[in-house]
């Protein structure tokens, strides 16, 4: 959940850490793989925290992050 948005990313990111890019009208979701997936905000509520939340076991060595653009 990023911003109070559900993203589903689907089976194959499953365990995944990614990297989610704030925009102020879309978030785009960035994979260990270079791949790259956009999705429009769906509400206004501002991010409250910065700080990811560390997985229990992630399937890749990248590392969680958050960055708030714009």
């Amino acid at each position: 959940m990023v911003a109070g948005q559900k993203i589903a990313l689907g089976r194959s990111h499953a365990g995944q850490t990614v990297t989610v890019l704030v925009s102020g009208t879309a978030l785009t979701v960035e994979f260990c793989d270079a791949e790259n997936r956009v999705v429009p905000r769906t509400g206004s509520q501002p991010v409250r925290s910065i700080k990811g939340q560390r997985p229990r076991a992630a399937a890749t060595n990248c590392a969680p992050a958050a960055t708030v653009l714009g």
